[in-house]
């Protein structure tokens, strides 16, 4: 959930030539895969261990299309030994015949033609997977070596490549049996920054895209342990509303539906449970769109016109609550909406966020239509969301009043800030940054050794209270929480903005011991529940404190973990030093503190980010839920990876 971000000081502009010359000859022209090689990032986001596995989502999309049209109903991906991957279907397999402008084989042409491939006038693919659609071409283009083989018409073909140039020409080895595409690489390593295919990232997606896709069987196994995993959900996405709930207490059986609208296949499932937050994904051609869209939308809109209108029919609201709202209808809902576009339109940011507009009304009608029935001839079910939503709403208005009870006693009004925050002078959001403290006395340290000019200290008392079992109301009674809220000025609930923030960091410093990161747990998860946008824009950090003092002579080293200690002291040698082991913040003098975790141009921050916002979810649940069986679970799966855990 998190990635290092070692804060860089600052760069300095080059100064221009004096006679520097930029006509028609300064122009490039980058032919072939060198674009790709050249530019490796706008093709596949980074060169880091993400650019590494999107390499092979290329090849996974590919297998996924084929299961989509129809063709392909088994993928292998498989992890070796000799830092290979390799992707197998039993699909069509890409053709091999010549291919008539490029007078060479098609398959030559897909892997060394940038956009080349038979998803762009919908006759080989209706819909096509793939969030930037750039294609396998890319992938060899990366890679230091890359073997295609191919089974069709009864025989097997096979061609080799670097760094997306052919080394061999396209070859028949022989007969083979069935049909379907191997694609095996390796990344060339001198563009892609050295790293191994991690098996738990693979298995994630592939988990996700079996859910996506009922009834395809998907094989992970990694070769260097052994360990091998199989997904196949002949049930879809109402399986994986079940997986995603299976932590918590349900309070029906998912309801599932699918449909056709236009040229659009719309699948949902959701289930209520006896949750507090909401778990609401929602997919556009196998690609989770972290931002929602047009598909979200429509689905929102129909689920709350929905349940109004059959509470309203069978008299369900009396004078206090005459109709529910938005968010008490989606209180306890687990969501899955899945839909499939032929032209699909992708917004945003980072651009996961669905834009065609015809796609809101074709999700609403269908979802209007198929939960209306559902409702008719399911009432008990009804009955329950409905007496789940009436919950919600008296829970809402008894926040509501707290919230002005607490308004009025000023915890929650920007003007007058805690007593207990040591504010930075500087009043610009973008350049102030607020450390979250446990306890008084490394709180002390903190304000004695920070940058008044743009550093704010906010000690924290003891544990916070866990938001993951509490409802908004008792939330917002928790002291530190209030504090927290005002001091960090978002506002919480409905009133939240992350606009309104006071800070461009939010810093959580904690011990680096087992009490120090459950507190760092409690925070992590108010974030995630009720301050998710500010996770989302990059806002959060953890502070990262040194565990060991290393002396030798004069000369003092602070470092951060046991590896590091032990290639240290390898170093040094072990005559005439000193280790110090420090168990909590409060040890480090303010000078100490300021040099190791809080200044600038010498600590290192974790940035806190949701790379996969479904496995997030379920972290969160099974570390900080009710059910203590899957925390037990979790902690036997996990004990050997860490050497301390306490949940």
């Amino acid at each position: 959930m998190t990635e290092e971000n070692k804060e860089q000081v600052g760069t300095m502009k080059p100064e221009p030539h004096e006679h520097a010359s930029y006509g028609a000859k300064e122009i490039q022209v980058l032919e072939g895969m060198e674009p790709v090689r050249r530019r490796p990032g706008m093709f596949i986001g980074s060169t880091d261990l993400r650019g590494m596995h999107h390499m092979a989502y290329e090849a996974i999309d590919n297998a996924i299309d084929e299961a989509l049209a129809g063709y392909c109903t088994k993928i292998n991906v498989i992890i070796g030994k000799d830092g290979f991957i390799t992707i197998q279907d039993n699909g069509r397999g890409i053709p091999t015949d010549m291919h008539p402008k490029f007078k060479k084989s098609a398959l030559t042409v897909v892997l060394t033609v940038l956009h080349a491939g038979g998803k762009f006038d919908h006759n080989a693919y209706k819909v096509s997977g793939g969030l930037h659609g750039v294609g396998i071409s890319v992938t060899n283009a990366l890679s230091e070596k890359l073997i295609a083989e191919v089974r069709r018409n009864g025989k097997l073909y096979r061609q080799e490549f670097s760094k997306g140039t052919p080394t061999t020409d396209l070859v028949e080895v022989g007969p083979a049996e069935g049909t379907g595409t191997t694609i095996k690489f390796i990344p060339d390593f001198t563009i892609m920054e050295r790293n191994e295919f991690d098996f738990d990232i693979l298995k994630k997606r592939l988990r996700e895209l079996a859910f996506l896709n009922k009834g395809i069987e998907i094989v992970l196994s990694d070769e260097r342990t052994g360990k091998e995993e199989k997904f196949k959900y002949d049930g879809g996405i109402k399986e994986f509303v079940e997986f995603l709930d299976k932590k918590k207490t349900a309070l029906h059986k998912p309801i599932y539906f699918e449909a056709e609208k236009n040229e659009f296949k719309i699948e949902v499932a959701l289930q209520y449970t006896t949750d507090f937050g909401e778990t609401v994904f929602s997919f556009a051609n196998n690609i989770n769109t972290h931002e929602g869209g047009t598909h979200l939308s429509g689905f929102k809109t129909a689920l709350t016109r929905c349940i109004n209108k059959y509470g309203e029919k069978h008299n369900m609201f009396g004078k206090a609550v005459k109709r529910l709202s938005a968010d008490d209808i989606r209180e306890g809902l687990t969501a899955i909406i899945s839909v499939k576009v032929p032209n699909p339109q992708f917004e945003g940011q980072t651009k996961t966020k669905l834009g065609n507009s015809e796609v809101k009304g074709a999700v609403d009608s269908a979802v209007t239509e198929n939960l209306s029935n559902f409702f008719e001839e399911n009432p008990s079910i009804a009955k329950h969301i409905i007496g789940k939503g009436l919950e919600s709403a008296r829970a809402r208005e008894a926040a509501r009043k707290a919230r002005e009870l607490v308004r009025r006693k000023g915890l929650l009004d920007v003007s007058t800030l805690p007593g207990k925050l040591a504010d930075c002078a500087s009043k610009d959001p973008s350049k102030s940054e607020l450390f979250l403290v446990e306890g008084d006395s490394a709180g002390g340290s903190a304000k004695q050794g920070r940058n008044r000019e743009f550093q704010a200290i906010l000690p924290l008392r003891g544990k916070i209270i866990n938001v993951e079992k509490a409802r908004l109301i008792k939330v917002l009674k928790n002291e530190e929480i209030g504090t927290m809220i005002t001091a960090i000025g978002t506002g919480l609930g409905d009133e939240f903005s992350a606009d309104k923030r006071r800070y461009d960091k939010i810093i959580i410093m904690t011990d680096a011991d087992v009490d120090g990161n459950h507190i760092a747990c409690l925070l992590l998860t108010f974030f995630y529940r009720h301050m998710q946008p500010l996770i989302q824009a990059g806002k959060v950090y953890l502070a990262m404190p040194p565990l060991y003092k290393i002396k030798k002579g004069k000369k003092e080293y602070y470092v951060y973990n046991d590896d590091e200690k032990e290639k240290l002291l390898k170093e040094l040698g072990t005559e005439g030093i000193s280790i110090q082991r420090y168990k909590g913040l409060g040890e480090m003098n303010p000078k100490q503190l300021w040099e190791t975790t809080m200044d600038p141009k010498t600590r290192k921050l974790k940035q806190v980010a949701i790379e996969d916002a479904v496995h997030a979810d379920e972290i969160f649940s099974v570390l900080m839920g009710d059910d203590v069986e899957p925390r037990r679970e979790f902690i036997k799966e996990h004990a050997k990876e860490v050497s301390e855990l306490d949940i």
